[in-house]
C-alpha cells in the first residue's frame, strides 16, 4: 500500500521535461514499480509482449479457463502460496494428460497459464486463464492439429481437474502444509477436512473454452489484457471520497450487465489487498513445448513441420512487428506538438524510504 500511495508523487522524486520545439514543460514523478500497482504495468507489459511475439505460431489459439468452487477459494485465502501452486500444478497436469491421450490429440501441447484471483466485484475468486496453441507435437517429429474450433472436451477436463486438484490438496493437508483460522479452524481436523473434500467431489467444477482467436493481433491483444492486470484498473473508478468508493463492474450472472458498486473506503482497500500475491510468487507460467527450457528449439521444430498451406492466419502485411503496431504511449513525445521532450532538471526524493518499505516486484 505504501508503494501504491507514493507512486508518481513527489515522495519518490522525478524530473522536469521540456519540449525542444515549443514552450511546453511538465513534471514527471518516478513510479514505484510494484507489480500490484495499477499505474506501473504498461512498460513491463510492452516488453513482455515483445518477447512473446517471437513465440507465436501460425495456428489457432484457444482460451481455456479453470475455476474452483467458493469453498476452495476460502481455503486458498488462508494458504495462498500453497493452494495457488496446487492450482497451477493441477491445471498443467490436466491439460497435458488429456492432450497426450491418443483419443484426443496424442502429443505434447504448450500453453501459457495466468493466475487471476479476483472477480468483477473484487471478491476472492481464484482462477487460471490458459492460452493454448491448437495442436500438439507428437514424438518430436509430427505436428497434430486440433479439430476446427475445438480443442479438448470440456467435461473431461473438468472432471480430471477436480480429481487432480483435490488429490494434491489432500496431500498438502496430510503433510501439514495447510493452516486454518477463524471459521475454517475446524478444517485442521483430518476427518472434518476429508468430509469437506468428499463434498467438493460432488460439485461441478467449471472449466470453459472460448472460440479460437483469429489473428496474431488478437492473440497479442488478449495477452495485453490479461497478463499484467491488477485487481482493478483506474479506468473503472467512478468517484472516491471519505465516505465511499464507486467503481464500475459487470454482473456476469445477469447477462454481463454493466453496474456500479459503492463500497466503504476501508472495505474497498480490504478487497484490493486480498489479491496481493505472496513474495516471489510467479503468476505467469509456461508449460509443455512453451516451457522456458525448451521453447526455442521446440518452436523451431514446429514451424518446420507446419506447411504454409495449413496456416490459419498470415504474417503481418509489412515488416513492422505486431507489438510495434499496437497503440502505445510515447513518454518522450510532446503532447502539444509531438516534438521531443528533454530532461532539464532532476527532483530528489523528499524523504528517504525506510528499509524494505516495499519490495521491487516488477
Amino acid at each position: 500500500m505504501s508503494a501504491i500511495e507514493l507512486c508518481r508523487t513527489a515522495a519518490l522524486g522525478g524530473h522536469v521535461e521540456a519540449c525542444e520545439d515549443c514552450a511546453h514543460a511538465r513534471v514527471a514523478y518516478n513510479s514505484c514499480r510494484n507489480r500490484h500497482c495499477p499505474k506501473c504495468q504498461s512498460a513491463t507489459r510492452e516488453r513482455w509482449l515483445a518477447d512473446r511475439q517471437a513465440d507465436l505460431l501460425p495456428v489457432p489459439y484457444f482460451h481455456v479457463v479453470f475455476t474452483v468452487p467458493a469453498e476452495v477459494a476460502a481455503i486458498a485465502f488462508h494458504n495462498k502460496a500453497v493452494v495457488y501452486a496446487i492450482l497451477f500444478d493441477a491445471v498443467a497436469a490436466t491439460l497435458k494428460t488429456i492432450a497426450a491421450d491418443p483419443r484426443h490429440l496424442g502429443g505434447e501441447i504448450g500453453f501459457l497459464a495466468i493466475l487471476h484471483t479476483w472477480g468483477q466485484a473484487l471478491t476472492h475468486h481464484p482462477h487460471i486463464h490458459c492460452l493454448v496453441p491448437g495442436g500438439a507435437l507428437a514424438d518430436g517429429q509430427r505436428w497434430l492439429g486440433c479439430r476446427p474450433r475445438f480443442f479438448l472436451p470440456i467435461h473431461v477436463l473438468s472432471r480430471l481437474f477436480r480429481r487432480m486438484f483435490l488429490e494434491r490438496l489432500k496431500t498438502a493437508h496430510s503433510r501439514g502444509r495447510l493452516r486454518f483460522s477463524g471459521a475454517l479452524a475446524q478444517l485442521d481436523d483430518a476427518d472434518i477436512f476429508a468430509a469437506a473434500v468428499r463434498r467438493l467431489r460432488r460439485k461441478n467444477w467449471v472449466v470453459y473454452a472460448k472460440p479460437p482467436f483469429g489473428s496474431p493481433e488478437h492473440v497479442l491483444a488478449y495477452l495485453g489484457r490479461y497478463t499484467h492486470r491488477v485487481a482493478i484498473a483506474n479506468s473503472r473508478l467512478v468517484s472516491a471520497d471519505d465516505s465511499s468508493v464507486v467503481f464500475r463492474w459487470r454482473d456476469y450472472r445477469h447477462g454481463n450487465a454493466p453496474r456500479q458498486m459503492s463500497l466503504d473506503p476501508n472495505e474497498f482497500i480490504r478487497r484490493f489487498l486480498i489479491h496481493s500475491l505472496p513474495d516471489g510468487f510467479h503468476r505467469i507460467r509456461h508449460y509443455g513445448f512453451l516451457a522456458n527450457g525448451c521453447r526455442r528449439s521446440r518452436l523451431a521444430t514446429i514451424r518446420q513441420l507446419l506447411p504454409v498451406s495449413e496456416r490459419v492466419f498470415g504474417e503481418p502485411a509489412d515488416d513492422v512487428p505486431l507489438v510495434a503496431r499496437l497503440p502505445r504511449f510515447d513518454p518522450t513525445a510532446c503532447p502539444c506538438c509531438g516534438g521531443a521532450l528533454r530532461i532539464t532538471a532532476t527532483l530528489p526524493r523528499w524523504r528517504a524510504p525506510p528499509v524494505r518499505l516495499w519490495p521491487d516486484t516488477s
